[in-house]
């Protein structure tokens, strides 16, 4: 017997929207662009959670800006613990060396194991960057910045339509996307692991950039990526087995593929390739980190799965308890059976 694990919601019983959303929304959404804008050039992307949760919040209110203010409040009450999650992650990430030498050397090998073939025993970065790095920027740095950036808003941005479409499968790829951050956060902790730029200034490798945020000069938008160049600094150093941006980039892409058509998959599936030529071009992992936060999506989406069924089934089997209850033997008679007479 099979058992849907995310059912889906009933059909909406209210009046139906306009085909364009109506003036309403149209003027409501021309407000947050220029106020996203705003504050993209005067404060910087919003890679920080709090600070990217409040930009989708008010991008859901301007599209639904015809919605009662308690639909909007359930958004952000269904959403506090997702932010705190994103909070505590990287927070916590922070204390994964524990002061101790982190690994670096082992991903190097790897590296030129798999590639020093191709790359003249080079790891795959310091290759890059010897053909494409320089000192000007190109149309490739942009392009790199912006596919880095993407890594912040993708996966949130996606949650916040499916919250908006259809709280059910919301839900799901919560749980897969929390599994995901739970088992990469133990893995920062049992096994910190430097990025390229890291080995390069301690003389593991040769010189590596970090070059993932400077695709901003190009445009002379210096204050676009001040947030982001914070949180760079900020950031735990050794956190980068596995790659939880292009696990992000790959889960988002898996989560969605099946309900797209066909021939949108080399699109979509060009993204996590995409954020992996990003990360090992800039300098902030190897191609190793890359395959091991693949197989860390492959991972969520078998564990998840298999415990949504379980969990399923399990109800099922309540359900059907409760509604055929075991038959019971009738209470026995207190008077003794009657005996026939005889002559």
């Amino acid at each position: 017997m099979s058992v849907a694990t995310d059912p889906q919601p009933p059909a909406r019983t209210g009046p139906p929207a306009s085909p364009d959303g109506g003036r309403r929304r149209v003027v409501a959404m021309t407000v947050w662009g220029v106020a996203f804008v705003a504050g993209w050039l005067g404060i910087g992307l919003p890679t920080d959670p709090a600070y990217a949760f409040l930009w989708i919040w008010a991008a859901t209110v301007a599209w639904n800006s015809s919605r009662p203010w308690r639909s909007h409040l359930r958004f952000a009450r269904d959403w506090v613990p997702v932010v705190l999650l994103l909070a505590v992650y990287n927070l916590s990430r922070g204390f994964a060396d524990n002061g101790a030498t982190p690994h670096a050397y082992e991903l190097i090998v790897a590296d030129r194991v798999m590639f020093g073939w191709a790359t003249g025993g080079e790891v795959p970065t310091v290759w890059l960057q010897q053909h494409l790095y320089r000192p000007e920027v190109h149309w490739w740095d942009v392009l790199v910045s912006w596919v880095y950036f993407s890594h912040f808003v993708v996966a949130l941005a996606a949650a916040a339509v499916l919250w908006l479409r259809d709280r059910g499968r919301w839900a799901a790829f919560m749980r897969r996307w929390g599994f995901l951050f739970a088992t990469g956060l133990v893995t920062y902790f049992l096994y910190p692991a430097a990025p390229p730029w890291w080995a390069a200034q301690n003389g593991l490798l040769e010189e590596v950039a970090r070059i993932s945020t400077r695709g901003w000069k190009a445009f002379g938008m210096h204050g676009a990526g001040n947030l982001l160049n914070a949180g760079q600094i900020a950031s735990n150093p050794v956190a980068a087995m596995p790659s939880l941006h292009t696990a992000f980039a790959l889960f988002v892409v898996l989560f969605f593929l099946r309900q797209t058509r066909r021939r949108w998959w080399p699109l979509l599936l060009a993204y996590p390739l995409a954020m992996t030529f990003t990360l090992v071009y800039s300098g902030e992992h190897y191609v190793i980190d890359v395959l091991v936060g693949w197989a860390y999506v492959g991972m969520t989406f078998l564990v998840v799965g298999l415990a949504e069924r379980w969990w399923a089934a399990r109800r099922a089997r309540r359900a059907v308890a409760e509604d055929d209850p075991e038959p019971t033997d009738p209470p026995a008679s207190a008077e003794p059976p009657a005996v026939p007479a005889t002559r």
